[in-house]
């Protein structure tokens, strides 16, 4: 489950729906999957993804990833990109904003210094890495992104902050490029041992590192590549970095008194995916070591590449335009990229070349001559798209029958293209909008798209089904489908009359894949749909999560034995009355996806059973 929040405004991508109500002899207390208006507690945020944006649409927009695993844990904070030039950091940190955990919290900040990244530079106004312990005036923007920094490291128990660094990092002196004054291949601390002043309790810096380094080079097969444990010395007065003393690491350490690290792949390592590798590996080690399990790790990494761009014209006409093709528009007319496609979904950009700003994403231009959108990711080019002037359409009308290249819809309110022939895979219960057509050689207004199976205007149908709403679960008469059941649905285009284009809609039925309870006495167990369990009269359990096969469990509902279930602090469950059966039901829309049975008895007839 996965909720998005802009500072200031909160927007559900996708969330559990909790109704209320009461059952005879139950209690039953359940928060809402996500609290979006006050700040989520680690002990509230179980088996989620939270993501936070900070200063939203500017060049230095801060996406913030909390992660909670199923399980209760310690918090780790990942920072890549706080200097642009280190694609190393920041590439790897990307790869754990998606990842799901069995137990313990993640927070990921991929791109620290969105801004230096765009640029490829180590820093715009100052090094943003040297502001930790700076008189903070929030006059340049790396000082409102520390403050924000700051305050989620205070959130963590451990940080760690993906640097490339040079040469390699050695503690006698070999050559130019492998002695003590170089980072590369090293994991950084500003002590060996510190010693809180608070509590007088010791953080054994040096002696983790040099276990993770020593876990971690087992794996690496040439020795020149070998992490080294590298102690910077911040806190004494002959240091030779009292620069570090400004860092990230050492606010974490000296003001929150948490284990810090730098960890610093070589620049000297040529290859991006090698020293990704090798950052990964190290953040995988520290997981492992502090207890943060994954569910599954996603970590792969290819090549940036761009698919399409959808290019709005005068705020009218939208046309998707591959990359390396060209779009005709006319001197004067104003154009917006609306939407970018590609195989990575963070860290792009787009720069109209000769006019604009670092990114000009969903940003109007007037076009007086010829121009190229190129398209980033991170500061490496992806793709691009030829902007031509002078045309005298935006699209050349030519005899014939038109072709349909893309159809434009709605999937939950998220914008989707399709090519024409293609499967659009939905759940029951998600709700369709045909937004619009683009097809060679006829302009959209003569070409109607028609969901055959639905009806928008029931006084007049026209066949012309665009901007309508469509329910997948009560909008669809069952007669029309081209299976007789209801689970396949064409959606045609037709242009005066003819059928010219075709996508088939595949529905799926919604379904529970299984319930987490924790009990009593602790211990946490899944249940799959229609299984059951016993629980003693009086017992206290908590609902963690459900897992189904809706994408976000948007629209989901849980009742108790169809009644409906109170909203509270807690997502509890307690039984006061005398010993019986109940049912948690999981629901979409009216639609039973699944249910648990709950046995209740008394605690003493338990203990027999030997529970």
């Amino acid at each position: 489950m996965r909720c998005y929040r802009v500072k200031g405004q909160e927007k559900i991508i996708g969330s559990c729906q909790f109704p209320v109500g009461t059952t005879a002899y139950c209690l039953l207390l359940i928060t809402a999957c996500f609290l979006l208006l006050t700040p989520l507690s680690p002990a509230f945020a179980i088996a989620q993804t939270i993501h936070d944006v900070y200063f939203k649409n500017t060049d230095y927009e801060l996406n913030v990833y909390k992660i909670y695993g199923a399980e209760k844990g310690k918090t780790m904070m990942i920072i890549g990109g706080i200097q642009g030039d280190e694609p190393g950091g920041y590439i790897a940190a990307d790869l754990y904003a998606d990842m799901a955990l069995k137990k313990g919290n993640l927070i990921v900040v991929p791109r620290a210094n969105f801004l230096s990244i765009i640029e490829h530079k180590r820093l715009i106004n100052n090094d943003m890495n040297r502001r930790f312990q700076s008189p903070n005036t929030r006059g340049y923007y790396e000082d409102r992104v520390v403050e924000i920094l700051k305050d989620l490291i205070g959130e963590s128990d451990y940080l760690l902050n993906l640097h490339e660094g040079s040469g390699f990092f050695s503690e006698r002196w070999v050559s130019d490029l492998r002695n003590p004054k170089r980072f590369g291949q090293s994991i950084i601390a500003d002590a060996d041992v510190y010693t809180s002043k608070k509590s007088g309790m010791e953080l054994r810096l040096g002696e983790l590192a040099r276990r993770i380094a020593e876990a971690v080079n087992k794996n690496i097969e040439n020795p020149e590549y070998h992490f080294k444990f590298n102690n910077h010395k911040t806190f004494e007065r002959d240091t030779k970095h009292s620069e570090q003393r400004l860092s990230a690491t050492y606010y974490a350490v000296s003001t929150r008194e948490i284990p810090a690290f730098g960890i610093e792949t070589s620049k000297e390592i040529k290859d991006i995916g090698t020293k990704v590798r090798f950052q990964t590996m190290v953040v995988n080690a520290f997981m492992e070591k502090f207890n943060i399990v994954p569910e599954y790790p996603k970590i792969s990494l290819e090549s940036p590449r761009l698919k399409y761009l959808l290019i709005n014209i005068n705020g009218k006409k939208e046309f998707v335009v591959q990359n390396g093709e060209s779009l005709n528009v006319k001197n004067g007319d104003r154009v917006r990229v609306s939407h970018v496609e590609a195989n990575y979904a963070r860290g792009l950009i787009v720069d109209f070349s000769g006019i604009g700003t670092a990114n000009d994403f969903q940003k109007d231009f007037e076009i007086n001559e010829p121009t190229r959108i190129v398209v980033k990711k991170d500061g490496f080019k992806c793709g691009e798209v030829d902007i031509i002037t002078n045309a005298s359409e935006f699209a050349d009308k030519k005899s014939g029958i038109p072709v349909v290249r893309y159809l434009v819809v709605e999937i939950n309110g998220r914008k989707q293209v399709l090519s024409n022939g293609e499967e659009l895979k939905v759940v029951r219960g998600d709700v369709i909008k045909l937004i619009d057509v683009i097809a060679d050689s006829a302009a959209s207004q003569d070409i109607k798209i028609n969901f055959l199976g639905f009806v928008g205007d029931k006084t007049n149908n026209r066949g012309e089904d665009r901007g309508y709403s469509i329910n997948t679960a009560n909008d669809l008469w069952i007669k029309y489908s081209k299976d007789g059941k209801g689970l396949q649905y064409p959606i045609v285009v037709n242009y005066r009359d003819k059928k010219i284009g075709e996508i088939m809609v595949t529905i799926e039925e919604p379904r529970m894949d299984y319930i987490v309870i924790r009990h009593g006495n602790g211990i946490k167990r899944w249940y799959s749909n229609g299984e059951s369990f016993t629980a003693a009269v009086k017992e206290i359990l908590e609902i963690v999560d459900v897992k189904t096969n809706v994408s976000g469990n948007i629209g989901i509902k849980i009742n108790l034995n169809n009644g409906r279930i109170n909203e509270g602090a807690a997502k509890t469950v307690r039984f006061d009355g005398g010993s019986g059966k109940t049912e948690i039901i999981v629901s979409r829309g009216g639609i039973i996806m699944g249910r648990t049975i709950i046995k209740v008895s008394d605690p003493l007839a338990l203990a027999e059973q030997g529970r």
